[in-house]
């Protein structure tokens, strides 16, 4: 399904009936990182699975911002009168699914936020990553998809994931050959860490329950996580043993229990 919004055609499925639960990807993901959850999650929730900007069939045709994303979010929600959601969104998703919560709070039931962070403090470290995104965007460009994919697969953050059956390895290879080169420098210039808004100083003002997932094996986010913690009024923090970064792939079986228990224990209130 799609729905075309200020100029943006978003690709979506919608899984299930129940309370909402919209799922946002990762960078070089799409909606289907969570086809293995579908069959989990619909008996309980209705699903809601989005391409992103710049990711799968969701093209991003014009400069954009991490604002502008959650406004059309907002927009979308509204068509499909979404008046109350939980919002889970990993890493990349996470950053977008905690800056629409702060931005749209009021339809914020819960908020998951997998391997996620609230973005840069500093002005001179946004500055910085900026110019190592736009650095990135380019070598994308450059080079293209596939030998950025190779690139990406073997940074550090993915290492635990060496781990991983063959198979999955070559699943997660594949969905990020999906992608294209267009789509990722332009996330990487409009939607990346340095570009949006720090929220900080902001976590304080959330009423909301918030789930915090980390992986083990992910010590900067770990840190990063129980800061938020400590910041936000309504927390629980879970550190995922034997995982790093991508906790929905490594430990999906773990990952999807405690996503589950937490969505349905808010609804039980």
């Amino acid at each position: 399904m799609k729905l075309s919004i200020n100029g943006t055609t978003y690709h979506y499925e919608v899984y299930g009936e129940g309370a909402p639960l919209v799922l946002l990807h990762g960078f070089t993901g799409s909606r289907a990182t969570w086809s293995p959850f579908i069959e989990k999650f619909q008996g309980f929730f209705q699903l809601i699975l989005i391409d992103l900007p710049g990711h799968g069939e969701t093209e991003i045709k014009q400069p954009f911002s991490m604002k502008q994303c959650c406004d059309d979010l907002k927009e979308m929600f509204t068509q499909l009168q979404l008046t109350s959601i939980h919002l889970l969104g990993y890493s990349m998703g996470g950053r977008i699914a905690l800056s629409f919560a702060m931005y749209y709070p009021e339809i914020i039931r819960s908020l998951l936020l997998e391997s996620a962070s609230p973005g840069l403090e500093i002005k001179d470290e946004r500055a910085e990553r900026i110019k190592r995104d736009e650095k990135l965007a380019n070598r994308i460009e450059s080079e293209g998809l596939e030998a950025f994919v190779d690139f990406w697969q073997e940074i550090p953050l993915f290492h635990s994931q060496k781990r991983l059956p063959i198979e999955k390895q070559q699943a997660i290879r594949k969905e990020r050959l999906t992608q294209t080169e267009e789509g990722l420098a332009a996330s990487l210039r409009y939607m990346g860490t340095g570009t949006q808004p720090s929220w900080w100083n902001e976590l304080v003002k959330a009423s909301f329950p918030v789930l915090l997932l980390t992986g083990e094996w992910d010590e900067k986010f770990i840190k990063i996580n129980q800061k938020m913690d400590t910041l936000f009024l309504n927390s629980q923090l879970e550190i995922i043993s034997t995982a790093g970064h991508a906790i929905h792939v490594e430990q999906p079986e773990i990952f999807g229990k405690i996503v589950k228990e937490f969505i349905l224990a808010q609804d039980e209130k």
